[in-house]
């Protein structure tokens, strides 16, 4: 039984690594003294995203920003950086969620069913209204970070809008998003668009490596490879069985178009158990991330990379058994049902059976 340490929340998280180029940007347009009073922080999710916004509100709410700066708070030895002692008062009461100036709008527990709404309401926006136009109680700026803003429903979106378009002043809004695309053009384009990219796995292992404990060195570097570049992804795999849940996967997708039914129908009961979200979850977005990679190898005739030995040629073979347009058809409807089935709390068995089934289906023929 592997263990790991407890995860790092972002506003607690006093390191970033392989974002530099963005933290500079973002300190160089401060030094300006002409920022921009809302930032959309986009790239994957779990690549940095919100702990780069809390690292940029730290910087805002020190009370002088002059010396914050030119004392050395922010120094790095390979350049500049938003890198802040974890004994600073600012650092301190941003990770425990108690700075007055700083609010972060997510989404919050239903009390009704004891889980997490599905979106940010209109009147959390509304709430944000409010803060932003109350005088700073440390007599500086007054920050609100967004996480995420993928998550806010259309009124929310809607009152974000003016928001930004008749910001206060000495205000500052980060969004955090993973699909940029989806939002309001209107809200992108009054945002200053910080881009974060995947990091290279060796960088991942290496985060992986300081963050776990009681993996191997071979599963640490597999989970550096599922991470897909994404830090957060590979620590969530890690904690929730990911590994494991991915070799089942291979073995259930090396079988096609024969699947042994027992097996599937008994890993279906494992996912449908009460308090299996999270594995039927994480399950259904490694199927749907190996199927566009099988998509992608087809498309552009690449070498694959076998992750793990077991699958090694799987993916050659389901090429070699229909075209790419099928399996894109597979990719969209794992997708689908694995939405449905979180969001109208669907049968988790039956969708897991229904997704075998038109994988079946396509390696048939």
């Amino acid at each position: 039984m592997n263990n790991s340490e407890i995860t790092i929340l972002p506003r607690a998280n006093p390191s970033l690594i392989g974002h530099e180029i963005a933290e500079r940007r973002f300190l160089k347009i401060w030094q300006s003294r002409r920022i921009p009073h809302a930032w959309l922080l986009t790239g994957p999710r779990g690549v940095g995203k919100a702990t780069l916004a809390f690292r940029m509100a730290r910087l805002v709410l020190l009370n002088d920003e002059d010396q914050s700066i030119s004392s050395g708070l922010f120094e790095d030895p390979k350049g500049p950086s938003l890198e802040l002692n974890t004994e600073n008062p600012v650092f301190r009461k941003i990770a425990s969620g108690g700075h007055p100036d700083l609010m972060t709008l997510e989404r919050s527990l239903n009390l009704d069913t004891n889980r997490l709404k599905t979106t940010i309401p209109v009147e959390d926006i509304r709430t944000a209204a409010q803060f932003l136009r109350l005088t700073s109680s440390e007599g500086g700026w007054r920050v609100i970070v967004i996480d995420s803003a993928d998550d806010l429903n259309r009124n929310a979106a809607n009152a974000l809008l003016k928001i930004l378009e008749e910001p206060p002043d000495k205000a500052l809004i980060l969004l955090v998003c993973h699909a940029p695309s989806r939002l309001l053009p209107t809200v992108r384009s009054r945002c200053c668009n910080l881009p974060l990219t995947p990091l290279h796995h060796d960088n991942i292992f290496l985060l992986l490596k300081e963050h776990l404990t009681g993996f191997s060195i071979e599963d640490l570097k597999t989970l550096s490879l599922l991470s897909d570049g994404s830090p957060g992804r590979g620590i969530s795999l890690a904690e929730a069985g990911g590994l494991d849940l991915y070799r089942e996967m291979i073995s259930l997708l090396s079988t096609l178009p024969d699947i042994e039914t027992e097996l599937l129908h008994d890993f279906g009961d494992r996912l449908a158990r009460r308090g299996a979200e999270d594995n039927f979850r994480i399950f259904t977005e490694l199927l749907s991330w190996w199927v566009s990679k099988l998509i992608s190898l087809g498309t552009r005739k690449e070498v694959t990379i076998d992750i793990i030995p077991e699958e090694e040629g799987c993916a050659e073979r389901l090429l070699s058994l229909t075209g790419v347009d099928r399996w894109l058809e597979v990719w969209e409807k794992i997708n689908t049902l694995a939405s449905q089935t979180d969001r109208l709390n669907l049968d988790r068995k039956k969708t897991l059976l229904n997704i075998f089934h038109t994988l079946k289906a396509a390696a048939s023929g």
